[in-house]
């Protein structure tokens, strides 16, 4: 049976299972309630809640300054709330630290370190799986000893679509393929929810049709959140999606709900999307 570490709970909800994955009695596997953070008298986010449920890609939007990126480094825990609260799989995590949420089964792509350009395809993954093996000495044992992370590697290979580059150094590979390789050494990390920060910026449009076919086929094992700039994609992909303004949710619901929302159409009015 599948184990948890645990970080300081304060009063959390019990936790339920739902597709072998622990939740909270309300079916989302993050929930935050009334964050907000300020800096000095600028307030980056104010009393937003989110909800996100277990299974679903859930996209966060707005325009440029909209709080987006503040929120996700407080849902990652790399920058404190002012105020409110974080669960996690009904865990208080409001004060826990980025790796012990890791742990938990939380990651945010870049907390895995960019990819090894030296290393083939399969070193890097290989290197991410060792990385999470409990047994820390597998770093210094014979590359014999090794082979045992063989099937895990091929298993997420054929997961991002790398298989005909498994032996390619990943410095030469073109950009959307490295991102693709990322998301293989997040995955090694087994995680229940991904935080993808503009998973599809700087690509061609190739690149995005490939990666947003990636990231809809992670949502069979996984729960996925991101912050993503082009609108198509979130439209194509998405479940759900939140649209702060100026550190405030000013909507929420599908595609269609949010796209006839005339605070929605007020915000992007005249402007970029970021």
């Amino acid at each position: 049976m599948k184990r948890y570490v645990n970080v300081s709970i304060r009063g959390a909800a019990r936790p339920g299972r739902q597709g072998g994955v622990i939740v909270s009695e309300s079916g989302c596997i993050l929930e935050a309630r009334g964050l907000r953070k300020s800096f000095g008298g600028f307030v980056a986010v104010s009393n937003v809640d989110l909800q996100v449920e277990t299974g679903h890609i859930h996209a966060l939007i707005g325009p440029n300054g909209a709080g987006k990126s503040t929120l996700f480094n407080l849902l990652t825990k790399f920058v404190q709330p002012t105020a409110g609260e974080i669960r996690f799989k009904g865990q208080d995590i409001t004060r826990a630290l980025p790796a012990a949420i890791a742990r938990l089964g939380m990651v945010r792509s870049f907390q895995i370190s960019s990819v090894f350009p030296h290393l083939t395809v399969y070193e890097n993954i290989r290197t991410a799986l060792q990385a999470h093996d409990r047994d820390t000495w597998s770093f210094w044992k014979s590359g014999r000893g090794l082979h045992r992370f063989d099937e895990q590697v091929h298993e997420l290979v054929c997961q991002v679509g790398l298989e005909p580059l498994v032996y390619t150094r990943a410095g030469d590979l073109p950009y959307g393929r490295k991102r693709a390789l990322e998301l293989a050494t997040t995955l090694a990390l087994r995680p229940e929810l991904i935080l993808l920060d503009e998973p599809m910026a700087g690509m061609g449009q190739e690149d995005i049709e490939h990666t947003s076919a990636l990231i809809k086929s992670l949502a069979r094992r996984h729960t996925v959140l991101m912050v993503e700039h082009n609108l198509k994609v979130v439209a194509d992909i998405s479940d759900r999606i939140t649209v702060l303004r100026r550190g405030e949710k000013i909507a929420e619901g599908n595609y269609h709900e949010v796209a006839a929302n005339e605070e929605v159409r007020s915000a992007y009015m005249g402007g970029a999307h970021g």
